[in-house]
């Protein structure tokens, strides 16, 4: 089983090996970066998530592989506190495209400012920590939950949605053919 990532993230990645593995040891995993055809940052979970849906549809055109990923971080400002949030979609052969979200958590106003600047959160994360690439590593979620989740973590969740609603599908398929 081909499974490919429209992500050269390390975190992004990280999240989709380790749950793929887990559910589908037998899948070979590779990678490449596609565009996600939405804003630098995301503006709104309606923007990641569309984020994420093209990243997977990319890939899949570009590798036709079993199935395919994408994983997207975007912000979005409910009653004036902004909040991280993430998803991730899989694309399937078939065309199937299924999608979810994971957790999402507020973000000190003195970083919201700079988003709202039209600043994106990796390079203001970068330099609110002094560090480089924090995206690929903690990310933000590391960093405000005092490193009690990571970036890899947090995308782990959305994987294992998506990998248990791909489960899903294919045991329903296959009752149903009986």
């Amino acid at each position: 089983m081909r499974v490919a990532v429209g992500s050269k993230n390390k975190a992004k990645l990280g999240a989709v090996e380790a749950i793929v593995k887990q559910y589908l040891p037998e899948a070979i995993i590779e990678n490449m970066e596609v565009p996600s055809d939405v804003s630098i940052q995301p503006f709104s979970n309606e923007e990641t998530r569309q984020g994420a849906i093209n990243r997977a549809r990319h890939t899949m055109m570009l590798t036709n592989a079993d199935m395919t990923f994408g994983l997207e971080g975007g912000v979005d400002e409910i009653e004036g506190t902004m909040y991280c949030c993430n998803w991730g979609a899989a694309v399937l052969k078939d065309g199937t495209v299924i999608a979810s979200s994971g957790a999402q958590f507020a973000l000190p106003e003195e970083i919201a400012q700079e988003l709202r600047m039209g600043k994106e959160l990796g390079p203001v994360m970068d330099v609110y920590t002094n560090s480089e690439n924090i995206r690929h590593h903690q990310g933000a979620v590391g960093i405000f939950s005092n490193n009690l989740i990571d970036r890899q973590e947090m995308f782990e969740h959305i994987v294992k949605l998506l990998v248990g609603q791909i489960l899903f599908k294919i045991n329903k398929e296959q009752k149903d053919q009986m």
